[in-house]
């Protein structure tokens, strides 16, 4: 690894040169943007002095690149999240979010006719915000019964009896936050 290191840093001072160059900007010049004196980005451009963030720093804002232009950064690690799916009663449950306690982030892709049988309420802490992505969601909450379409969300308090059910006639595909008791979603923009 550590001469991988000192390959890159190598490699900064002819990049360094070469982007100067390539904007037709003298030493001075480039001195005068970012407040490095000439000798220090000479030897910088010849590999004499290495390079260092706050040298390189005010070189990126002074050649107007990314720093990782001026280092040629190998290109970050995959950046997808690899969660686990969670199968149930034929239905796959995807957490989107890691952090143990407080609001938790769901994706669920239910079929046609889940859960089956008859409809039986639960209760527990908590509130929940369920927005429907695709297909619809069968809601019974307390003695009161919804149908939710793609677009559209309900939000309850969870010790309310509640029941999901997938009326078909295909999947439903549902984004919900749940959260202990006390932490509710909070819209700060409305529409007019």
């Amino acid at each position: 690894m550590t001469e991988s290191f000192d390959a890159v840093l190598e490699a900064v001072g002819p990049r360094l040169r070469k982007l100067r160059q390539d904007r037709g900007t003298t030493l001075s010049e480039l001195s005068e943007a970012t407040g490095i004196s000439v000798s220090t980005l000479s030897r910088l451009e010849s590999g004499q002095r290495r390079p260092t963030l706050e040298l390189l720093l005010p070189l990126a804002r002074a050649h107007q690149v990314q720093l990782d232009e001026l280092v040629d950064a190998p290109p970050t690690g995959d950046p997808r999240v690899h969660s686990r799916p969670i199968r149930s009663n034929g239905s796959v449950i995807i957490p989107l979010s890691r952090r143990p306690g407080g609001l938790q982030a769901y994706k669920q892709i239910s079929p046609a006719g889940w859960p089956g049988g008859e409809v039986n309420q639960q209760v527990h802490e908590g509130y929940d915000w369920v927005y429907v992505l695709s297909g619809q969601l069968r809601l019974v909450l307390a003695d009161k019964d919804f149908v939710l379409k793609a677009g559209e969300v309900a939000e309850f308090d969870t010790r309310i009896p509640h029941w999901f059910g997938n009326p078909g006639p295909g999947p439903v595909e549902t984004l919900s936050l749940f959260g202990p008791q006390g932490e509710r979603m909070h819209v700060r923009a409305r529409s007019k």
